[in-house]
């Protein structure tokens, strides 16, 4: 590391209402040399139009995502994007990684953290996680005084999810819509279903809070989260 070489932000953008952003994210933004943010191979930039407000001159640089359960071709691409990101920041330009919600939490910007970070300065802004946007969408609490939670993906085992909603005062289920069914059925063998709440797109268009299960038939949106409080 050099004093000489540029600052790589990760920078947490929230859910998808441009409000969720920091005074310092928008300040980072604003002042950043290059803008980086994920673009999906039909042009798609959720991160991007969330902050685009604050998006003038700065240099923009997409990083196209093949969004695909293998890998291989994800981390070809982050490969590619740390090198770029690489080369700006040993010119001494200041990068900002536009994440969507908070970038250390399922964030997109930890591959190109974990690619850069031993090489150069890198800094983090907290962003509005899709738990914290979806719990004060559906005005539920997320935990109080003694209680325990437990945050899992829906690409969690059955007998994982099992146990947390077994051991766990709150349970938050990320990406839920794409095993929805699956996830249900496992929420009422809990017994926990009346004290089920699903959440699609948080902050964003197309936003929805829906309280009884019975409503919800087969597979939702990628975008939501179920959750499972400590009360009915």
């Amino acid at each position: 590391m050099t004093e000489n070489n540029g600052v790589f932000y990760g920078v947490g953008v929230g859910t998808g209402d441009p409000e969720y952003l920091t005074l310092k994210a928008v300040r980072l933004i604003k002042q950043a040399d290059v803008i980086v943010y994920l673009q999906s191979e039909k042009g798609n930039t959720i991160a991007r139009d969330i902050a685009k407000q604050w998006i003038d001159q700065q240099q923009q640089m997409p990083v196209v995502m093949p969004y695909k359960t293998d890998r291989k071709a994800a981390n070809k691409a982050y490969d590619k994007a740390a090198k770029q990101i690489a080369e700006y920041l040993q010119q001494g330009l200041n990068v900002v990684f536009l994440c969507e919600g908070d970038p250390l939490f399922f964030g997109s910007y930890i591959y190109l953290h974990q690619r850069l970070s031993s090489h150069y300065r890198c800094q983090v802004v907290p962003g509005i996680s899709s738990p914290h946007a979806a719990t004060a969408l559906a005005q539920i609490p997320l935990t109080q005084q003694n209680e325990s939670l437990a945050i899992l993906s829906s690409r969690n085992s059955d007998n994982e999810i099992s146990q947390a909603l077994a051991q766990y005062a709150s349970v938050i289920i990320m990406k839920a819509g794409v095993a929805r069914p699956r996830l249900l059925k496992l929420i009422e063998k809990s017994k926990r279903l009346d004290r089920c709440c699903y959440v699609q797109r948080a902050g964003q268009a197309g936003e929805k809070v829906v309280t009884d299960m019975s409503q919800l038939t087969g597979k939702g949106d990628y975008f939501s989260l179920l959750i499972i409080s400590s009360a009915p």
